[in-house]
């Protein structure tokens, strides 16, 4: 910085600092990849930081695996009424669902949080594109879900799952798939709320619901007409099934179990192919993120 000098009285001269210039960067396409990396790994680190977050995200998918799988396995080993499944197995895709659902939603959350902190508008004014902030908070919030995932995944054999690669890999993929969508829908109802209290409130009654007519803790055959057309309607529905159709592959069972306990999704009678269950939730990501990208182009 250099300096100059101007006349404040006869026969004196004050120096006078030149101002510094500074240079914005142009916005475009790799000012946006950058912003979607920026955000991605602060995802990752906050995520890294908050062991407890990470402990309590486990707590209850452990529990529905481990305490309602073994209480339903001995309630139907008393009957005999399931042959040689094991009741953990089945609900095991479902509870890997949860998880990730949980997750999902929280690591959302964290929207409401940098804007009661005033660190969104922050990001806001930043000279990158909005859409950038979101696809890097759907992005990053995807791979800590799946990330906390994996350690669900880690508990395949207590539930009688073999550790096969194939499998472990098709897990991942599919629950990082349904994470994607399940974490722009939180982007999405966290766009304009502005109290954690209210997004968290917000969040519970959708993520019950969801979670009961998924098909994570029962088979979706022989439903009442009501309760069935609910499920199809159902998101989550579609997120659960090809993770149950990637376990039952890998199990040895008569076709009798198979159809009680892997009937798949059905329209109307018509069995819903797992490629065209994983383009649905790919679809409804893409579009929940669209969504979200409008909203946040409109906030302040």
């Amino acid at each position: 910085m250099t300096s100059s000098t101007r006349a404040g009285s006869p026969g004196a001269a004050v120096p006078v600092a030149d101002v510094v210039r500074v240079r914005v960067p142009e916005p475009g396409l790799r000012q946006d990849v950058r912003a979607v990396k920026i955000v991605l790994h602060r995802e990752l680190i906050r995520f890294w930081r908050d062991k407890l977050r990470m402990v309590s995200g486990l707590v209850q998918p452990v529990l529905w695996l481990l305490v309602m799988g073994t209480g339903l396995s001995n309630l139907m080993a008393s009957g005999g009424a399931h042959g040689n499944i094991d009741l953990k197995t089945f609900i095991f895709p479902g509870v890997c669902a949860m998880s990730v659902m949980f997750t999902a939603m929280f690591s959302a959350g964290s929207i409401v949080w940098d804007r009661e902190f005033g660190f969104l508008r922050e990001m806001l004014v930043a000279p990158v594109s909005r859409s950038s902030i979101v696809i890097g908070k759907c992005i990053g919030g995807a791979l800590v879900a799946t990330l906390q995932g994996a350690v669900i995944v880690a508990l395949a054999g207590l539930a009688g799952v073999p550790y096969d690669p194939v499998l472990i890999l098709e897990l991942l993929g599919l629950m990082f798939l349904g994470a994607f969508a399940l974490t722009g829908f939180g982007v999405m109802m966290a766009a304009r709320i502005k109290q954690m209290q209210s997004f968290f409130g917000l969040m519970q009654m959708a993520m019950m619901p969801m979670m009961f007519l998924s098909g994570a803790l029962y088979p979706l055959n022989g439903l009442p007409a009501w309760l069935t057309v609910l499920t199809r309607f159902n998101p989550l529905t579609y997120a659960v099934d090809p993770l149950r159709q990637a376990v039952f592959s890998h199990l040895d069972l008569t076709p009798a179990l198979r159809r009680t306990f892997n009937p798949g999704v059905t329209w109307n009678g018509w069995v819903v192919p797992v490629w065209l269950e994983i383009l649905i939730v790919l679809g409804m990501g893409v579009g929940l993120m669209g969504v979200a990208i409008i909203e946040f182009r409109h906030s302040d």
